[in-house]
C-alpha cells in the first residue's frame, strides 16, 4: 500500500492520523465496504456504494462523497488496468468531538477513510477439501442489516471457531440460520439452492444476490426461506458467500461431514458461473 485516502487527502500509510476522540474508535460509531477489484476492474461496486449508502442512512449520517466521488478515490487508489487483484476499504465514522458523549454530536465532520490492499487468488486446497465450520448461537445486535465497524460479535465468533480448529462460526438465532461471523450461508437439498431471506438480522451480501443472480442465469433452482438448524446439518451441501472469499464450500459442520465431505457438484457448478463471471469483470465485461 502506497497510499490511503482519509479526509480529502492521499497519504503514505504512516502519514495517517485519526484522533483518538474519534467516534468509531471510541463506539465503533460508523459503516464500512468491502470491495474486491480484478485487473483493474470492480466487482459490482454500484451495487456496493448503494448498500453503503443504505447504511450511512440507517445511523444518521450523509455520504460524504457520493457515487461519483467515490469512484474517483477508488480508481486512484486501485490503479488502471491491468492492475493487479485488490481489496478496497471504505469506511465512514461520525467524526472527532470535543467530549465523549453517546449522543450524535454537531458541527462534527465525519471521518472518511479508503485503502486497498493486495487480494490473494483463492487457495486450491478449497476447491479440493472445503472448509471447517463451527455453529454458535448468534449473540450480535438486532440491526445487522448495517454493515457497521461495530464488529466485536463478529470478532468473538470468528476466534472461537479459530479455536476450534475450524475456519469460521454459522450462527443461529432461535433455531434458525442466520450468517456466518463474515459470510452469507447457503444451503444446498437436492438440486435446490436456500439462502436466508435478509432482514435485520443479517447483511445483505453483494456475493449473495449476485450467486442468485448466477444460479437464475444457470438454470439453477434456488429459494430464499428460513433454514432451520436440522435443514443445515442434514444439508447435502453448505457453501459461505462473501465478496473477498467467493462462493467457499463447508466440507464439515461441528466435526460432521457434510454430505460425503467434499466439495458438492452443485457447488462447482455454481464456482464455475463465478469464475466465469469474474473473468469477465476482468475483461471489463458485466452483465449483471
Amino acid at each position: 500500500m502506497n497510499e490511503l485516502y482519509l479526509n480529502g487527502r492521499f497519504l503514505p500509510p504512516e502519514a495517517a492520523q485519526v484522533s483518538v476522540l474519534d467516534r468509531g474508535f471510541l463506539f465503533g460509531d460508523g459503516v464500512y465496504e468491502v470491495v474486491p477489484s480484478y485487473g483493474g476492474h470492480f466487482l459490482r461496486l454500484d451495487q456496493h456504494l448503494a448498500r453503503l449508502g443504505r447504511s450511512l442512512a440507517a445511523i444518521g449520517l450523509d455520504d460524504p462523497l457520493g457515487p461519483e466521488g467515490w469512484q474517483r478515490v477508488a480508481r486512484r487508489l486501485v490503479g488502471e488496468p491491468p492492475a493487479p487483484d485488490q481489496s478496497l476499504y471504505l469506511q465512514i465514522t461520525r467524526g472527532a468531538a470535543p467530549t465523549r458523549d453517546h449522543r450524535f454530536p454537531t458541527g462534527v465532520k465525519p471521518t472518511v477513510l479508503a485503502m486497498s490492499t493486495p487480494l490473494a487468488p483463492r487457495d486450491p486446497a478449497i476447491a479440493r477439501d472445503g472448509i471447517r465450520c463451527i455453529t454458535r448461537p448468534d449473540i450480535r445486535w438486532q440491526r445487522c442489516d448495517i454493515k457497521s465497524t461495530s464488529l466485536l460479535g463478529a470478532v468473538l465468533m470468528r476466534q472461537e471457531a479459530s479455536a476450534a480448529g475450524a475456519d469460521e462460526t454459522i450462527m443461529l438465532r432461535d433455531g434458525r440460520v442466520t450468517e456466518a461471523a463474515a459470510a452469507n450461508v447457503f444451503v444446498v437439498q437436492g438440486q435446490r439452492l436456500l439462502t436466508p431471506p435478509c432482514d435485520h438480522r443479517l447483511l445483505a451480501g453483494i456475493t449473495r444476490e449476485l450467486a442468485l443472480r448466477l444460479a437464475e442465469s444457470g438454470e439453477i433452482a434456488f429459494s430464499e426461506q428460513p433454514i432451520e438448524d436440522a435443514r443445515l446439518r442434514t444439508a447435502d451441501e453448505i457453501w459461505l458467500g462473501s465478496s473477498t472469499r467467493e462462493l467457499v464450500p463447508v466440507t464439515r459442520l461441528d466435526d460432521q461431514p457434510v454430505g460425503d465431505g467434499r466439495p458438492g457438484p452443485l457447488w462447482r457448478r455454481m464456482d464455475a458461473l463465478y469464475q466465469d463471471y469474474k473473468s469477465q469483470v476482468r475483461n471489463g465485461h458485466v452483465r449483471f
